[in-house]
């Protein structure tokens, strides 16, 4: 079996082999080349997988993004994608001998982080990648969608609570598509675990909605000067259920100004927010908390860490203190001690022979670098072992981040 790089002149066998790779057609481009979710694929970073007559049997592929760490920090890092291997190759190494020809070249490149949505949660652990972020869906009945008002006191209060100066516009999605590009570019920058969206998706309309050339409704909000700051992409079903394709707001008034519209919306049985960061407070808004249902949190951004001193090193931190990491990488073949010093919001790491605190899979590091789960949780499921005590407890308090990871970008 070989593998090797892809080029633009391999797009059309590329993508179908990946469609016949998951059993299905591929969806027809527009006029211009885009409007389906593969025109933005980089062809310079993908992979053949090719048996020995020189037929393609797996696909692999990576896009260029930035992720937004704690700290607004931002990196580039590789998102990867449209991995499969053709039903009559499977079982035999042809998906762990890309993966890891992928890592080595995601490395060479100098990234040192790796990110991808995983289409089932059994199949990327084992190449060390770990559940990072996680989303869930909000349901609100109309007749229940009523916000109570905020009880905070004092201006700070109440503008926390969701009262806001501004106004919301309703905009066809062919009408705003600038307006949508700046304010995700705005909102991503400062959130943890935000993946950018490349002038290119925007402009081939690759993706899901609101970059797919699906029609939608916005919800433009905007703030007392007339500058936009947040939107709620939408549509309406036949059943009258609205259902929010994703909200993007700056801060919490602006997210509860575009909540309270789309609840409020006329001629609607529904209000269906597809992706709310858990522990969000919309819930708690809402005048009757019950009439909120909330899906049970599912995994969304997987991260892989491919230079751990690296990437410890580049995010913020909001806790001073030491552990020692032993980290197992049992994929690639390696294994390292490291002495992880927090000062005044930054790092320091570097190799030691000290007693570790912690002994962890890289799976398991990707799963807490961005704060979205606790290493306490992974210790309690016996991922990790904790080697003194107080150790889970200072780990929790250093991968902490300053609020929730949450990313909505779908590639």
């Amino acid at each position: 079996m070989e593998i090797r790089p892809t080029t633009d002149q391999d797009r059309g066998v590329f993508v179908d082999t990946l469609h016949t790779e998951f059993g299905v057609f591929p969806e027809t481009p527009a006029e211009d080349g885009g409007g389906v979710w593969w025109s933005a694929l980089e062809m310079e970073r993908g992979l053949f997988a090719l048996s020995r007559d020189g037929r393609p049997v797996g696909t692999a592929a990576s896009y260029s993004f930035e992720l937004t760490l704690p700290g607004d920090v931002l990196v580039p890092v590789g998102g990867v994608t449209a991995v499969g291997v053709l039903p009559s190759h499977r079982r035999r190494g042809v998906l762990s001998a890309m993966m890891r020809h992928q890592l080595t070249e995601l490395r060479a490149r100098g990234d040192f982080l790796s990110v991808l949505l995983a289409s089932e949660a059994t199949i990327y652990g084992r190449f060390g990648y770990g559940p990072a972020t996680y989303t869930q869906r909000l349901t609100v009945p109309r007749r229940q969608a009523a916000l109570a008002p905020p009880r905070a006191l004092g201006t700070a209060g109440a503008t926390a609570a969701g009262v806001d100066a501004g106004s919301v516009e309703v905009l066809r999605r062919a009408e705003c598509g600038e307006i949508l590009e700046a304010v995700y570019d705005r909102y991503r920058r400062a959130q943890p675990g935000a993946l950018s969206r490349p002038p290119r998706w925007w402009a081939l309309r690759a993706g899901q909605p609101p970059i797919a050339p699906a029609p939608r409704y916005v919800a433009v909000h905007r703030d007392a000067d007339g500058t936009p700051d947040g939107y709620a992409s939408y549509a309406i079903g036949e059943d009258r259920t609205l259902t929010v394709d994703e909200t993007i707001a700056c801060d919490d008034a602006v997210f509860t100004a575009l909540a309270r519209f789309v609840l409020e919306h006329d001629l609607v049985s529904t209000v269906v927010f597809k992706h709310v960061p858990p522990e969000h407070p919309l819930r708690l808004q809402l005048a009757d908390f019950r009439a909120g249902e909330v899906s049970s949190p599912t995994d969304w951004l997987w991260v892989r860490l491919l230079d751990v001193p690296g990437a410890l090193t580049a995010r913020g931190w909001f806790t001073d203190g030491e552990l020692v990491l032993d980290v197992d990488d049992p994929f690639l073949g390696e294994h390292g001690r490291h002495l992880l010093t927090v000062r005044d919001g930054k790092a320091e790491c570097v190799p030691t022979d000290r007693q570790p605190d912690l002994s962890l899979d890289v799976r398991d590091l990707g799963s807490v670098y961005l704060g979205g789960t606790a290493p306490s949780t992974l210790v309690r499921a016996g991922h990790v072992r904790a080697h003194r005590p107080g150790a889970a407890a200072l780990a929790d308090a250093l991968f902490r981040g300053e609020g929730a990871p949450h990313c909505l970008h779908w590639f």
